[in-house]
């Protein structure tokens, strides 16, 4: 097994609430089925900023978060490559980070994302905030010669907006509302329109992030000083949008959602900042609408973001930030203060 020979690395650990800091830990060593991973970019998600606030009961410190990333192979178990024989040494690599066990009737029958005992790396075991990690051989992606690590390390976001893509089946011709322009609602914008959607509005408090919206082709609307359900029904003939995404999480956006779709639409909870919030039940009754759950991504959703971002249909720049992995915690500090200034997505080079 090619193994690096220090021992040794750098990891940026999460030890309490707003406490995360530059430590040096063991580098891992792959279980026979697993892979040992050289990262090379990290992103960070706004799952984990909940996390890094202590609000969200996924994850407990201290943890090593991370887990949208692409990298090298550094080092095979013995038997990773029976389980994925795609797999070679110092291959280019992304990682589908929501472990699946493969044998439950949920993965049997393709639903690996649903999986009764799945586990996501950064969360239930350590991740990618550090120079290397360990996964499962059978998570592992490599990345076509025409991608690129930097773009690999998008493939996780892409892969929540093309879950939502295919849960909300056929967009043509129609409006819809993304609540929140960060990288998932940035991303779930970019497919509806490359899927033929009439129009997307994009509600989005900061006026940077907005902007990035309204360049990729969505209709901007300031949540702080328009009436978006307003804007909206108005502009929609009074009914509202086909269906809306919440791509934020918090008590507002999801009832916002609700509020400007159409009777009989369907609204799509993605974002999770909020475990649990107020929502107008009594106006979703009475009006029918189907209130559905987009958690993360089957291993096919993985494999056509992917395929997007190859074909550079999708992305994110120039709203991408390179930083070192030691300004980690001054970023999470920063965006958790929600002051992303125009930034879309931050990667973290260990």
């Amino acid at each position: 097994m090619d193994q690096p020979s220090t021992e040794r690395m750098r990891a940026l650990v999460w030890e309490a609430p707003h406490q995360m800091y530059l430590r040096e830990i063991a580098i891992p060593k792959p279980n026979p089925e697993e892979v040992l991973v050289r990262v090379a970019y990290v992103g960070i998600c706004g799952s984990e900023l909940s996390g890094y606030l202590g609000l969200n009961a996924l994850r407990v410190p201290p943890l090593v978060m991370g887990h949208e990333f692409s990298g090298e192979i550094a080092g095979l178990g013995s038997q990773a490559q029976e389980f994925n024989p795609l797999l070679r040494a110092q291959q280019r690599v992304t990682v589908n980070p929501m472990i699946y066990c493969r044998n439950c009737d949920y993965c049997q029958s393709g639903q690996n994302h649903l999986c009764t005992s799945r586990r996501l790396i950064g969360a239930h075991r350590p991740g990618a905030f550090s120079a290397y990690t360990t996964v499962p051989s059978w998570m592992v992606n490599p990345l076509p010669d025409e991608l690129a690590l930097r773009e690999g390390a998008l493939s996780e976001p892409l892969a929540c907006a093309v879950h939502i893509l295919r849960l909300l089946g056929d967009v043509k011709g129609q409006s819809y509302l993304v609540a929140g322009s960060g990288p998932i609602g940035l991303f779930t914008l970019q497919v509806l329109l490359l899927k033929g959607a009439a129009s997307v509005f994009i509600s989005e408090p900061d006026a940077d992030r907005r902007q990035a919206a309204m360049q990729l082709g969505g209709i901007g609307l300031d949540p702080k000083s328009q009436d978006v359900v307003k804007i909206i029904r108005e502009a929609t003939g009074g009914t509202g949008v086909a269906a809306a995404v919440d791509a934020v999480g918090k008590a507002v956006t999801r009832q916002q959602c609700v509020a400007a779709t159409r009777t009989g639409g369907r609204v799509i909870l993605s974002g999770l900042h909020e475990e649990t919030s107020q929502v107008p039940v009594a106006e979703v009754i009475r009006r029918e609408i189907s209130l559905q759950g987009s958690f993360c991504y089957t291993p096919a959703d993985f494999q056509e973001a992917i395929n997007w971002l190859s074909m550079k249909a999708v992305g994110l720049d120039p709203w991408v930030v390179e930083a070192e992995l030691a300004e980690g915690g001054a970023w999470f500090e920063r965006l958790s203060a929600e002051k992303p200034e125009g930034v879309a997505k931050v990667l973290l080079i260990p």
